[in-house]
């Protein structure tokens, strides 16, 4: 695949920051200046608002169900206070946690671990809400165990499923997803770089918007996602801590020739 030259598209290249939320707060470090509160996902989802991110991707990490509402909440004042897309995943098991989220407010809601335990709730989800809120997000890693050497994981990359990765995203897509959230496990955390590789091999096995995550270390890991077939991209610390702004990445995609919604 070449991925020397800008693809044929005219949609706005996506930059996505993104939110660990355990019971209503912001886990993973944040470190801005004249931000109060570092860990209230609604400042932070305004300042990212402000900073010209295009969406924004809440991760509920609670681990207590009875602290869910707080979740609900969080999300009803995102919506109330930020206009950009907000997708929210984790902890999403039935169509009535679907429900309850779209109606706080989500646009889009992202399944997982629930989707790989009953397929079906894809396709009950695309039915009941349509495919563009149905977003699947599929943890991966390099594996021998099947045919094209990626392997689906679940519960954050912890255990193994023994489920090739091509032959999900084709069936999730088939059933319904309208978007897939690609988390190379294997470059999460280590900033070298997105799975150039394991974005190419989706984008030719799948027609839906691909989010590239985990491996950003700097602004010149993101066209090279983008090149390889990603339509947006995805990261966390990085943006957290203030190493790379949104403008920045902005940026670097725009000086390669491919299309970024202005700031604002």
């Amino acid at each position: 695949m070449d991925l020397g030259s800008p693809p044929a598209v005219t949609l706005a290249v996506r930059v996505i920051p993104c939110l660990d939320v355990d019971a209503g707060r912001v886990v993973k470090g944040v470190n801005f200046e004249g931000l109060r509160d570092a860990g209230d996902p609604v400042a932070l989802a305004r300042f990212y608002d402000a900073e010209g991110a295009d969406e924004l991707v809440f991760l509920d990490i609670t681990a207590s169900s009875g602290d869910r509402e707080t979740t609900y909440d969080v999300v009803r004042r995102t919506a109330d206070e930020v206009f950009i897309p907000l997708t929210v995943g984790g902890g999403v098991r039935s169509p009535d946690d679907f429900d309850r989220l779209l109606r706080a407010g989500a646009d889009k809601v992202s399944l997982s671990t629930a989707a790989v335990r009953t397929p079906d709730l894809i396709d009950e989800a695309a039915r009941l809400f349509g495919s563009q809120c149905v977003v699947l997000s599929v943890d991966t890693r390099r594996s021998t165990r099947t045919p094209s050497g990626f392997e689906v994981t679940t519960h954050g990359g912890r255990e193994d499923t023994d489920r090739d990765t091509i032959a999900w995203v084709r069936e999730a897509t088939d059933r319904g997803v309208g978007e897939i959230l690609l988390n190379s496990m294997d470059a999460d955390g280590t900033r070298s770089g997105f799975d150039l590789d394991l974005i190419a091999r989706v984008r030719e096995t799948v027609d839906v918007p691909i989010i590239a995550s985990g491996g950003a270390g700097g602004v010149e890991h993101f066209v090279p996602a983008v090149l390889a077939g990603a339509d947006a991209v995805l990261a966390a610390s990085i943006f957290h801590f203030g190493d790379v702004s949104i403008a920045e990445v902005k940026r670097t995609i725009a000086d390669a020739g491919l299309t970024v919604r202005p700031r604002g």
